[in-house]
């Protein structure tokens, strides 16, 4: 869903070439149906079944997009010679990179494209979010994330996220608290890949997010096409990249490639 960092976050739902703001439906009842196809969100083919978030298997395959280094940045191969496509590589990869802390479901550490800043952040439900060191490239940011995890988690525990804001947490005082416990190995990166490369940030201020929820559930229930074709219910919040239904909880970024159908009543 393409998201907008305003008072609350406003949310827009893609469905095939229209764009439906979704911040004023809130209370309203939509339908959602399933049209019994999924296409490729990168060659349009046909599928079966949807690999890594919207890919026919051969992309999933042979995408660089879908390689094992994009879920574990530090093992990128990119100066072996061996990515899968050298110019995505240079375009997605060898540009700025964030190592951030985040607060969805508690504290956890990550990393961002500069550019998909505060994007990110968003898709993940956090309330909170400090970005504390830039990083030239999306391996170097991985190498930071690794050290960072041993200390921090670096997963969101979703059915927490969809229950609620998060208890609020000082990311300042974290953050200091991370560089300060890894400085030697930090220094290590550093002299690896040149001071320039890896730039603690300085005059750090945590942002405060907040979503359009009228009621977050007590019990999350996962609603997906793959269980039923049609999926029904009251809008009562967007969080993440969920639809928070009276009748349980749509995750829209899952169903990227599934034809459907949507319907406001």
């Amino acid at each position: 869903m393409p998201v907008a960092l305003q008072d609350k976050v406003s949310y827009t739902l893609a469905v095939g070439n229209q764009q439906l703001p979704l911040n004023g439906l809130l209370g309203r009842k939509l339908s959602l149906e399933y049209l019994g196809e999924i296409h490729c969100s990168h060659c349009g083919r046909k599928t079966r079944k949807s690999f890594s978030q919207g890919y026919c298997y051969p992309c999933f395959r042979k995408l660089p997009q879908c390689d094992s280094c994009i879920v574990s940045p530090e093992k990128c191969h990119y100066h072996l010679g061996t990515c899968r496509d050298p110019a995505w590589g240079e375009q997605f990869c060898m540009a700025d990179h964030i190592v951030y802390l985040a607060n969805s479901s508690g504290l956890k550490v990550g990393i961002t494209r500069a550019s998909q800043v505060p994007t990110r952040w968003i898709d993940q439900g956090a309330t909170q979010a400090l970005p504390f060191i830039r990083v030239s490239t999306r391996q170097q940011s991985g190498l930071l994330e690794q050290l960072f995890k041993e200390f921090v988690n670096d997963r969101t525990n979703w059915r927490a996220m969809l229950k609620g804001p998060a208890k609020p947490v000082d990311l300042v005082e974290a953050a200091s608290e991370l560089l300060a416990m890894n400085r030697s190995r930090i220094d290590a990166i550093q002299k690896e890949f040149g001071l320039q490369a890896i730039q603690p940030l300085e005059n750090l201020d945590a942002i405060t997010i907040d979503y359009p929820v009228e009621c977050y559930p007590t019990k999350v229930t996962s609603l997906s096409f793959d269980k039923t074709p049609f999926i029904e219910g009251v809008l009562q919040g967007i969080k993440g990249q969920y639809l928070l239904l009276d009748t349980g909880v749509f995750n829209v970024r899952k169903h990227t490639a599934y034809q459907a159908r949507v319907c406001v009543h």
